[in-house]
């Protein structure tokens, strides 16, 4: 989606269930408008957070024109595919198997994936590419407009999300921290942009709230002497200078919240709430 839009927006890392809130993004050319919104991916949930996530992937599959199944290149199919499997088979909407990451195997093992993928389901169509290497995603845009009804344009050509600034932000810094820190870190960890201003030469003060569920993981999200935390800072800083278009001063602070992800309060004020 940030590969076709031309413009970071959503957060990535190999870590799953990255994605938390659905997120909307616009795509403009000459010929048409496709909003895309990309949602948690379903799963088994363990908690309340959990529950919220899988909420906004199942109700957004009632919502939309066309469904794109993103996977990797494998013809092995495991639990987690046969859960979105069975809840596909549900819905009426058309589904295209979008076949990621082609660039990092032989031909012949990308067929292999389609064929295992289409025996188990009956896609409108499935569509190779490499959103890395821009391979095929010329064809994936045709594919989406054939399937698309006929309407108004429903933003400017210059708009690319409704998410708000701030929003993203704090994405941007959690997606670094997802990057950094060890596997069982990451899940429990939230983060809120608390300051966001701009002075009068330009400059953006932002500070930012990382927050976790137990003392010892705020240890670990500050590191020795502060070093984990300053190359959270380091590396979330360069992404949001792209975003802003200017210098920014980011100051990072660690919270504890315990069981955050359980309550209802901490989701709401993290921004983890139905807003249908």
């Amino acid at each position: 989606m940030n590969h076709l839009i031309g413009q970071k927006i959503a957060i990535t890392s190999h870590k799953p269930q990255t994605t938390r809130n659905r997120i909307q993004t616009v795509y403009t050319n000459k010929e048409c408008q496709i909003i895309f919104l990309d949602t948690p991916g379903i799963h088994k949930a363990k908690n309340k957070l959990g529950e919220y996530m899988v909420n906004v992937a199942e109700h957004t599959l009632k919502e939309v024109d066309v469904i794109l199944w993103l996977v990797e290149p494998s013809s092995f199919i495991g639990e987690g595919d046969r859960t979105i499997l069975e809840k596909l088979k549900k819905v009426k909407t058309p589904v295209i198997l979008v076949v990621n990451k082609i660039d990092t195997v032989e031909k012949a093992k990308a067929a292999e994936a389609i064929e295992a993928f289409s025996k188990e389901y009956h896609f409108t169509d499935i569509v190779a590419v490499s959103a890395l290497k821009d391979q095929n995603t010329d064809a994936l845009i045709t594919e989406i407009t054939k399937l698309l009804p006929e309407g108004p344009m429903y933003y400017d050509e210059d708009t690319v999300t409704d998410q708000p600034m701030r929003q993203i932000v704090a994405e941007i810094v959690r997606e670094k921290a997802l990057r950094l820190l060890r596997d069982e870190i990451p899940h429990g960890i939230a983060v809120t942009t608390d300051i966001m201003k701009q002075r009068k030469n330009g400059l953006w003060d932002i500070e930012a709230s990382i927050v976790c569920e137990r003392e010892n993981h705020k240890g670990m999200v500050i590191g020795k002497q502060g070093a984990m935390l300053k190359k959270i800072g380091i590396n979330a800083r360069k992404d949001i200078e792209l975003l802003v278009g200017g210098q920014v001063n980011l100051k990072l602070w660690v919270k504890v919240r315990k069981e955050w992800r359980d309550s209802d309060t901490y989701l709401k004020n993290y921004g983890y709430k139905d807003e249908r």
